[in-house]
């Protein structure tokens, strides 16, 4: 399979070893090439059973044990054989994504869905097999669809662990843009010379592939390259240390003109003997520019703090948590609220209300009335005294930095619930659901909350509530309006708690760290669990055990119990040696 001189072994019987020996698909104009005569008879070889998902499983399982008591030669070659069976696992997915993707259009067309809305939400149910967002699912579902119907024989040399799932993913993205002909021709050209393309290198083969897409259809891939201007624009992430990533997606000549603004202004000030570095300088010019401010650091926000009486009031090192960007050390949490500008926070006590108001403003100065009650009022979340704290700039009236604090139940780290009788959640509940969330809810979908909805759908009388509303992203709202899709919220305790890392389609109900937990069950019947995220002042529970797939059933469960054993006696000599 691997020949450790540096070539891959291609002698007879090699599966997959010419990826260009594949058969094409239906949709593909290319013909078959055909195969190599053999020189003597071949014995005749039965076809191998079909796999299932419990076969899968032992192999995982199997893969614990793998034989460390070996030579570095045998490593190096345990190394490349496990790349190939990642690479032919992408395959596999692929295939069986294809024929999710079919069978679940049938279904809807059998349901009497329009051909317009059929196949929402098969993209959603790959991506949480996958363990991934929504966006990336149906992404992983285009890519899938491209390579088994369009390209076989990249899809053959997926197969055989000549190329990687990024690869091929590569050489699908430049080759999208050709007609279904020209990919074809395009997938025959670039695998004539298959060891040559196993040998380049990433970069290499885009290269390669770029000019093959050009050769083929020089007008698309112009058009592509103009089309691609309307995709420019911003987009925010968090960074460590509590900083973040501004990116801006811009047409070549803007963003090198922008780059060389900076640049200018940062060697001008510089040669003038400014002690800030280069970078520095560019990033400050670059927020002073934008927001209209003399000095980057007098940007107005405002900054949505959930934390802790302990973190605010007693010193606690307990961190707080900023909607939108996530965990913040207490020290820095209590900065933003009291040394922005060297001023001091102000804490208003009296008791107040109007958590479910509309007028007013969440993001006006000191006066302005808020959905969580104005300034001065106690918070809707928490006990008076958790009312908003202000740190006033240097002239009145104008506020560089105002801060809304969110207190948490102690123990639970809960916020209080809301309710409204609208069918749409009003400001001040939607805050709510955001804090409560912080990302949308759907596993492994860490998108912005763009809508907060419904658990139980309005139409079939779910109430307004935040315990009926969860916050999600666009595409996870509109993948639950698929047929098959159903939503419940579990019921929670205070002190239960998760341990692990399990993939939500074998968990019962059990409390989530943020004290609101919601079961999603797909079209196809499997569940998966979705916890808020825990907020300050949530005490998990230790852990019982490693990370690694939860038990269907509860804890304890006899079944559950000898399978383990019997993997342990099985696997206790790969045990015993990494002990």
């Amino acid at each position: 399979m691997f020949d450790r001189r540096g070539g891959r072994d291609r002698g007879a019987g090699q599966p997959g070893a010419d990826p260009a020996s594949a058969r094409p698909s239906a949709q593909s104009s290319l013909p078959p090439v055909p195969a190599a005569a053999p020189t003597a008879p071949a014995p005749s070889v039965p076809a191998p059973a079909p796999l299932t998902s419990a076969d899968i499983t032992s192999w995982r399982e199997a893969l614990a044990g793998v034989d460390r008591d070996v030579s570095d030669a045998e490593r190096v070659d345990q190394l490349r054989v496990l790349e190939e069976l990642k690479a032919a696992a992408a395959a596999a997915q692929a295939r069986i994504a294809v024929d999710l993707d079919l069978s679940q259009r049938r279904a809807q067309e059998a349901a009497g869905v329009p051909a317009a809305r059929r196949g929402r939400g098969v993209g959603a149910q790959v991506a949480l097999a996958r363990r991934e967002s929504p966006h990336q699912g149906g992404r992983l579902l285009g890519l899938a669809k491209t390579l088994v119907l369009e390209m076989p024989r990249t899809f053959a040399a997926l197969q055989a662990g000549v190329i990687s799932e990024w690869r091929a993913t590569v050489l699908v993205r430049e080759s999208i843009c050709l007609a279904a002909p020209d990919r074809a021709a395009f997938d025959a050209q670039l695998w004539a010379d298959p060891a040559a393309v196993e040998r380049m290198g990433t970069r290499a083969l885009v290269a390669r592939a770029k000019q093959l897409a050009y050769r083929l259809d020089a007008a698309s891939v112009v058009a592509r390259a103009r089309r691609a201007e309307a995709e420019r624009g911003v987009s925010l992430r968090p960074a460590p240390d509590t900083m973040t990533y501004l990116t801006g997606l811009l047409p070549v000549a803007q963003g090198v003109g922008v780059w060389a603004a900076l640049t200018r202004t940062a060697d001008a000030l510089r040669a003038q003997g400014d002690g800030r570095s280069r970078g520095q300088i560019m990033a400050d010019t670059l927020v002073e520019r934008v927001t209209g401010q003399a000095r980057a650091a007098d940007v107005p926000i405002e900054v949505q703090l959930v934390m802790t009486d302990r973190t605010l009031l007693e010193g606690d090192a307990e961190p707080a948590v900023i909607p939108g960007y996530g965990t913040v050390p207490a020290d820095v949490a209590r900065d933003l609220l009291t040394a922005r500008l060297g001023a001091s926070a102000e804490t208003d006590a009296p008791a107040g209300d109007g958590a479910d108001r509309v007028g007013g403003s969440a993001f006006g100065p000191p006066g302005a009335g808020s959905a969580f009650g104005p300034p001065g009022a106690a918070s809707a979340f928490g006990p008076p005294g958790a009312g908003s704290a202000a740190v006033p700039g240097a002239d009145e009236g104008k506020v560089l930095a105002w801060l809304r604090r969110l207190f948490t139940a102690p123990g639970t780290g809960e916020l209080v619930a809301l309710d409204s009788r609208r069918r749409i959640a009003p400001p001040g509940l939607a805050r709510f659901v955001t804090t409560r969330d912080l990302a949308c809810r759907t596993n492994w979908c860490d998108a912005p909350i763009r809508h907060r909805d419904h658990v139980i759908p309005a139409a079939a009388g779910g109430p307004t509530t935040a315990e009926n509303l969860r916050g999600a992203c666009e595409a996870c709202n509109y993948a639950r309006q698929a047929p098959g899709w159903t939503a419940r919220t579990l019921p929670t305790s205070d002190d239960a708690a998760t341990s692990g890392v399990g993939d939500g389609a074998a968990e019962g109900p059990r409390a989530g760290p943020g004290g609101h937990v919601v079961e999603l069950t797909t079209p196809t019947g499997h569940t998966y669990t979705s916890h808020a995220p825990p907020l300050p002042g949530h005490r998990p529970a230790p852990a019982t055990g490693p990370p690694g797939r939860q038990p269907a059933g509860p804890p304890g469960a006899p079944e559950k119990d000898s399978r383990l054993k019997r993997l342990v006696e099985r696997h206790r000599a790969t045990f015993d040696r990494t002990a």
